[in-house]
């Protein structure tokens, strides 16, 4: 077992704990979403985030290019060199990446993807929009006539995010320096200072109350700091949410909106991307998980993934109007570079920076030109810092791309001094003191552009269009161009401008659900008539109807304090803004939850995060049927007739193992589903959440069979609740073939209750291997170690089942014959004529029945004993069925059964049990006074007709018989009737204690020689390959005794225990009875007069009056339509010939399908309506309890008729 000590806290939680409904549903983390989720969290509502990235804390950013790359997510439309007609469609890469970057027509957008949104990527400035801008007409009435009203709200925003200039005091910065000298140069030394930012510089904790740490000056907040100083909306809003109970959800991506079918609240559907769900493609985004808001829903994805979630609902019926995906906006954004500035600059970020050498944060510095007379002329620039990642490719974006540089004018410093630089960069690296990158100074610009930007999505492909058309031409934007190449150096573009087909690219995209256009003044959306949709709430950039021209967190924040503060109050929710948090202790619990922390499901996951143990999860996407109609049973034929009906489903389920220790060595092997069924169903697609999942887990049921089981509670979009059962089973039936085994691991049986739907699954198993990840391991070699052990525990299963005749031996715990349940009564010998000492047992009834207390006697097979009849390992066996039905049961123990003490020094046959059998009879009727109805199976029924037929035991000494498998006749199956053409007898014999065959594990090389051939002794379908060695033993002795579908495990594991063995003697009695048909004496004469050659066995008349005494004994002949033992043509002769030759009206016999040979008796499903017990049981009441000769209503036999046995899986 693998445990880490976790690094570093996590707010989230598993999606495994998603509840069905929420109060509040809040979609994304940045500043819209955070600041929604910690005052509705205030205000005492269940919150539920969504954030479509991972959570990750300072210390877990990337660092390099290496980490930095598979953390890219590009998506949209490539455009080159901005024409219209040319659209490449763009998706690649990781959906939960850190950093996304959105292709449009005319700009590209630049958002972050994870806990805490843009926070964690974008430069922490703080600053308020101008007044003027405020005042456009663009923004609604409520707030252009009224621009103080917002002023609260910033101030809100201001005491939870703590904004801070760069403090005087601190170590000086080169590239604030430079960019202060440079505004000197441009003569605007007055709008130069240093902005409010979200920045601790020194150790404490933050408002919140989690504890941060004064920044280290790395430089690298554009790519996510790892100092941990960054005031982002995860150690702010969400830390404060969670604290009050919030509860939210990483790696879930919001794809639309719609009205909850009950019309109280919203129904949100999401992608979660848990569980390499990725590589399912497009199947991801197919089969949705939801969760229902009862009173509101939060939309703050940003503008750009806010604007795709309503554009998409719109899309799916939820009514809007025209203005959703209309005047959106690059907030002007211009990001350019002044290489090889005669200055040093040190603006190239570092994890580690050099204490004498500090780069500071990404932008410390700002001229600020909004004080021009039209607002929509204004601008800021920022000096800033470029992120370590990219250290490398600076020099060759800077110098090669075509098209990118221009010359400023004048140039400064000698051409010589700036060669030198170059070649030193080139030689020496990018962080080369005294190189032409250490000498670049990074300028990012916001000013207006003409917000006429349009989201729209593709008719064909159902994805994103961005046209931002023309906003990288703006003249204004050339105007700044040449104000920054006034700057020194050479100028830059940015080399995205190239890279992306001539477009520019913002870090700011605003706009798309604009106030007082698509949203009222509060965020709250429109639909298409002008209404409200009362609960639907905009919280983000999405909002800013027109270009700021400044750095839009302040106002993007203070929209969000605006839009929550004016909902709680219209729904009557107080927020508690005054309480102050204590010290958060982020790995330990919220000081105000809301929901109880105690579900044991709760504490098992979270206590795994915390331990950091070790974790698998993997995902599958299963297609299939379901028969919404509960009455067929049979799985194919139910999933046949679902398809005939188009009754399609598909089952997508991420399986999480939060133990690896516990999946891989516990019994039950558990996991923990989540995941969606969609189906025909109502209320489809239903939710699974908290699902039990055992991988190769030991089917109870059947012997050498694990099942991949499948159990859980769902629930519909219309609150309805069904109950999902299903399994894969992994059987000795796929020996040898791998077609075989790819059919077991891929289908799933179903049965979903309440209206008991059932039908059938076929998983893609290739995509199910592709999607297993690891969690809580530390590096790759522990990761690799985990998936080794996990793809060993594979091998080894699927390895058994492939080799399933060389699989191991079942492991026989002892020699003990198995108990019975319940112990009898009394138990006394019965001495045969010959001396021999049969053991009786009595059980008497456990229930009253009406009348007298008639006496049942059991008669076992050979190798057997009373324990067939009482066996423990079943639900209800016979004994306790025929004692609850009022009966009182007696079982003999016989010489060829099991005895104590039998060692195969006796040469004793079937018919000398006949003695036994005698002796019984007389006992039972000496203590009780009345005669019993027998049941005898097997041998022990060929040993009651031997005594019948010749005399030794009276027809009067019995009211009734069943006979079972087998009575006057045994036919042998095909492979017992080859096998006695074989000298095995006297084969044996040469072994050691030839007299005697055991069926338990036997010492001696002979012995083990012998059980490792019987691996491959012919036993029929390969369901029927087991690795038991008494089954085997048995097998070569008799046949095969049951079908392995109808045993349970503990009774498969248990036969060494269940059965004894046989003597020579006896095994060549039973050989010879099954090759002349009829019953034997010991000294292999008939009894019966066997056929004639050419003649049926019909044909066979006594020798002597013998079937004649079995006149007016009424008998019940059964076989199983699987026995490998006994043909049962044997009890179709029997029953055949005593119709016949005596009288139609007392002989019945019945066919149960499925069953074999012992099954009949020892089968957990026995005891199911209509099958055996019950009905052996209607003919014993028929005759003990209504003086009838048969089961029919008129009293008399009810003929032949074939049963479909009950099955146990």
């Amino acid at each position: 077992m693998t445990t880490n000590t976790p690094k570093y806290p996590r707010i989230s939680r598993p999606v495994e704990l998603l509840r069905p409904s929420y109060d509040v549903v809040v979609i994304g983390s940045g500043y819209g979403g955070g600041v929604a989720a910690s005052r509705m969290a205030r205000g005492r509502q269940t919150v539920c985030v969504l954030e479509r990235g991972k959570e990750r804390w300072p210390g877990e950013y990337p660092s390099n290019i290496f980490e930095a790359a598979p953390q890219v997510h590009v998506s949209g439309q490539l455009s080159p060199d901005d024409r219209k007609n040319l659209r490449i469609p763009v998706e690649t890469g990781d959906p939960t990446g850190l950093y996304h970057l959105v292709l449009g027509q005319g700009q590209n957008a630049f958002v972050a993807n994870g806990l805490g949104g843009t926070s964690l990527l974008n430069a922490n400035i703080f600053l308020r929009a101008d007044r003027r801008t405020l005042a456009l007409k663009a923004w609604p009435a409520e707030i252009s006539t009224n621009v103080s009203s917002l002023d609260p709200f910033y101030e809100r925003a201001e005491q939870m995010l703590e904004p801070s200039p760069y403090p005087a005091d601190s170590p000086p910065l080169k590239k604030l320096q430079v960019f202060e000298q440079q505004a000197r140069q441009l003569g605007i030394e007055s709008k130069f200072y240093r902005p409010p930012q979200t920045t601790k510089w020194t150790d404490g904790p933050n408002s919140t109350g989690v504890q941060m740490k004064g920044s280290t000056l790395s430089g690298q907040d554009s790519t996510g700091v790892n100092d941990g100083s960054k005031t982002t909306t995860l150690v702010t809003y969400l830390s404060d949410a969670w604290n009050w109970g919030a509860e939210i959800f990483c790696e879930c991506e919001a794809r639309f909106v719609q009205k909850h079918p009950s019309g109280q609240g919203y129904l949100i559907f999401f992608a979660w991307h848990g569980g390499k769900r990725e590589k399912f493609g497009k199947d991801a985004y197919r089969h949705l998980m939801w969760v229902h808001a009862k009173k509101v829903v939060f939309v703050g994805a940003g503008a750009i993934g806010t604007t795709e979630l309503m554009l998409r609902s719109k899309q799916r019926g939820l009514s809007m109007n025209e203005y959703v995906g209309h005047g959106m906006s690059g907030n002007g954004d211009i990001l350019a570079f002044g290489y090889n500035l005669e200055s040093e600059v040190n603006g190239l970020g570092r994890e580690q920076p050099i204490p004498a050498r500090p780069i500071g944060p990404t932008i410390a510095g700002i001229i600020d030109c909004r004080d021009t007379e039209n607002p929509l002329d204004g601008f800021v620039i920022e000096e800033g810092a470029l992120a370590s990642s990219i250290a490398a490719f600076i020099q060759p974006m800077l110098e090669l791309l075509p098209n990118s540089i221009t010359r400023s004018t004048p140039q400064t410093g000698s051409f010589l001094s700036r060669a030198v630089r170059r070649v030193t960069s080139r030689t020496l690296g990018p962080y080369a003191a005294g190189g032409s990158v250490q000498h670049t100074q990074t300028y990012l610009v916001m000013s207006h552009d003409s917000n006429q930007a349009v989201m729209t999505l593709d008719p064909e492909t159902k994805e994103t269009r961005l046209n931002f058309q023309g906003v990288g031409r703006a003249e204004h934007v050339k105007r700044i161009g040449e104000t920054l190449a006034g700057l020194g150096g050479t100028f830059v573009q940015s080399p995205f401008y190239t890279l992306l087909g001539q477009a520019e690219i913002t870090v700011h995209a605003i706009g798309g659900m604009n106030l007082g256009k698509a949203t009222n003044h509060l965020g709250q959306v429109l639909d298409a008539k002008g209404g409200v949709h009362q609960g639907l709430v905009v919280a983000d950039g999405a909002l800013v109807p027109t270009a700021l021209g400044v750095n839009p967190l302040a106002t993007i924040t203070a929209l969000a304090e605006r839009a929550v503060h004016g909902v709680a109050n219209e729904l009557g929710i107080t927020i508690q803004y005054e309480v102050k948090n204590g010290i958060l202790d982020l790995f330990g619990k919220p000081q105000f939850p809301l929901q109880p922390l105690d579900d044991p499901t709760e504490v098992v996951l979270m206590m795994a995060r915390k331990t950091g143990k070790a974790g698998i999860s993997f995902t599958q996407l299963t297609t299939g049927f379901i028969n919404p109609n509960g009455d067929i049973e049979d799985f194919s034929i139910a999933a046949d007739a679902a398809e005939s009906n188009l009754y399609d489903a598909q089952l997508f389920l991420t399986a999480n193992a939060f133990d690896e220790d516990a999946l891989l060595n516990r019994s039950d092997h558990p996991a923990m589903l989540t995941g969606t069924l969609n189906s025909a169903l109502p209320g489809s697609p239903h939710m699974i959440t908290r699902g039990k999942f055992g991988l190769f887990t030991v089917d109870d049921r059947t012997p050498d069979t694990k099942n991949l089981l499948y159990d859980f509670d769902m629930v519909g979009t219309d609150g309805s609740q069904l109950h999902f059962h299903g399994f894969k089973i992994v059987n000795n039936a796929a020996a040898f073939s791998v077609s075989d085994i790819w059919r077991e691991f891929s289908t799933l049986f179903v049965t979903i209750t309440r209206s008991d739907n059932s039908g059938k699954f076929v998983s893609d198993f290739v995509s199910e291997l592709l999607s297993v990840t690891t969690q809580g391991s530390d590096g790759p070699l522990a990761k690799a170690g985990m998936l080794t052990r996990l793809v060993g525990f594979f091998s080894h299963n699927i390895t058994r089942v492939f080799f399933a005749p060389l699989a191991p031996f079942t492991a026989e715990s002892s020699n003990e014959p198995l108990p019975s349940k319940a112990p009898p009564k009394d138990t006394f010998n019965a001495t045969a004529t010959d001396g021999v000492e049969s053991i009786v047992k009595v059980w008497e009834p456990t229930s009253a029945a009406a009348g007298a207390v008639f006496n049942i006697l059991f008669i076992p097979g050979a190798a057997a004993d009373d324990r067939i009849f009482s066996i423990s390992t079943i639900p209800t066996n016979a004994v306790e069925y025929f004692t609850q039905a009022g009966y009182r049961c007696f079982t003999v123990s016989h010489r060829v059964g099991r005895l104590p003490n039998t060692n195969g020094s006796q040469s004793w046959t079937a018919f000398d049990a006949r003695l036994d059998i005698k002796a019984t009879l007389d006992e039972v009727l000496r203590r009780t006074g009345d005669r019993p109805y027998v049941i005898a199976h097997g041998l022990g029924s060929v040993a009651l007709a031997c005594g019948l037929l010749d005399g030794t035991i009276e027809g009067q000494q019995l009211r009734g018989i069943t006979a079972s498998n087998v009575f006057m006749h045994p036919i042998l199956d095909d492979v017992n009737r080859a096998r006695a053409n074989l000298p095995l007898p006297h084969f044996y014999s040469i072994l050691p204690s030839s007299t005697w065959f055991s069926f338990a594990n036997q010492k001696g090389i002979a012995q083990r020689i012998l059980d490792q051939a019987l691996r491959f002794y012919p036993v029929g379908a390969r369901e029927e390959i087991c690795s038991s060695r008494a089954c085997h033993r048995s097998t070569l002795a008799f046949g095969r005794l049951w079908s392995h579908k109808n045993l349970n495990t503990a009774t498969h594991d248990g036969l060494h225990n269940l059965l004894g063995g046989t003597t020579m003697t006896n095994l060549k009695h039973f050989v010879e009875m099954g090759k002349q048909h009829v019953i034997l004496r010991s000294d292999l004469t008939p009894i019966l007069t066997p056929p004639k050659a050419g003649t049926s066995a019909l044909d066979v008349l006594p020798v002597d009056p013998a079937l004649a005494r079995l006149r007016g004994l009424p008998i019940l002949l059964f076989s199983g339509s699987e026995n490998a033992v006994y043909e049962p043509e044997s009890t179709d002769v029997s029953y055949t010939l005593l119709r016949t030759e005596l009288d139609p009206d007392l002989y019945e016999r019945v066919l149960f399908v499925g069953r074999g040979h012992l099954d009949s008796w020892i089968s957990p499903s026995c005891a199911d309506d209509g099958d055996v017990y019950s009905t052996v049981l209607g003919h014993v009441d028929a005759v003990c309890r209504r003086g009838a000769t048969g089961t029919n209503d008129d009293g008399i036999s009810a003929g032949e008729r074939i049963v479909k046995a009950s099955s146990i899986v």
